[in-house]
């Protein structure tokens, strides 16, 4: 293989031009899903659940990662089965492709076809254009457009993820923006990169919209569960370093303990630890901590 002649600004270059190529087409993307939103009159109203227990759905941030060939799936199964074989594990994911590429009615369709007759939920990360690209300004329709996928999924429907950049620090003016905009009535989970967003302010925002904090053990960010519905949702990227570290059993315990203590209805547990197929082995561990079948 030749080595590549482009040099250090001609690669940038070209990469930038590979992304905006990518968030234009996620504006056509959103604007064929407010069409779709629009001629639809079918409303995807939150389930409670029926347990009188805590419901546990525990999984990873997606599935597709080749290096889980061997760690995971078996040696000379086909990419085509490795839904299926991730399925036989556990019954739920987290969709983070959804963040770079606004997914179309044919991709969430086809979600519901893989999942096939299995108990299966998606939750499902927001695309960058609502939380990245534009921020929260004027995107109110964009976060009603990417919401009608709760209505193609129907009972498949988890959470729906905002996730906002490290830059985007705290100020009462993008809280404000960021709750008017996500009380839809569907169960809309807000993930913090900046540690301005831990304060009170925020947590009692969250609590009267209904509106789910993302809690989550990553470097440099608080390491602490909040609750602020509910439900609770917890993103594991790796304690000491971004989706390379495996937890330890002392560290899952910890855990454990939290969640337990937070009686929430239902909650939500992503491993997104990917490297070397940690976020498998650590999401079983936990499961069995929490006394919780997958």
């Amino acid at each position: 293989m030749e080595k590549s002649t482009l040099t250090k600004e001609q690669r940038r270059e070209k990469r930038e031009i590979r992304r905006q190529k990518q968030r234009d087409n996620n504006v056509l993307r959103a604007s064929k899903m407010h069409k779709l939103r629009l001629a639809s009159h079918i409303l995807s109203p939150i389930r409670p659940p029926t347990s009188k227990g805590t419901i546990y759905h525990i999984g990873c941030s997606g599935w597709f990662y080749w290096h889980w060939r061997n760690a995971f799936y078996p040696e000379g199964l086909t990419t085509k089965d490795w839904f299926a074989h991730y399925a036989k594990t556990f019954k739920t994911v987290e969709i983070n492709a959804s963040f770079y590429s606004w997914p179309t009615e044919t991709t969430v369709r086809s979600w519901i076809k893989q999942a096939g007759l299995r108990r299966f939920v998606y939750s499902v990360k927001a695309c960058e254009l609502i939380t990245h690209t534009k921020k929260f300004k004027d995107t109110e329709e964009l976060v009603k457009d990417f919401g009608h996928i709760a209505t193609i999924l129907g009972d498949r429907m988890g959470c729906f993820l905002y996730q906002v950049p490290p830059s985007y620090h705290y100020s009462p003016a993008r809280l404000k923006a960021i709750v008017s905009q996500l009380q839809t009535g569907q169960r809309n989970v807000v993930e913090f990169r900046h540690v301005s967003w831990w304060n009170e302010k925020v947590y009692t925002a969250l609590k009267e919209a209904n509106l789910i904090f993302c809690s989550c053990s990553a470097p440099r960010l608080p390491d602490e569960l909040i609750k602020t519905a509910e439900d609770i949702y917890i993103r594991f990227h790796g304690k000491k370093a971004w989706y390379r570290h495996d937890y330890t059993q002392d560290e899952l315990k910890e855990w454990a303990k939290r969640i337990q203590q937070a009686k929430a209805k239902t909650v939500w547990i992503y491993f997104n630890n990917d490297f070397d197929g940690n976020a498998i082995k650590n999401a079983k561990a936990l499961a069995r901590l929490l006394k919780s079948k997958l």
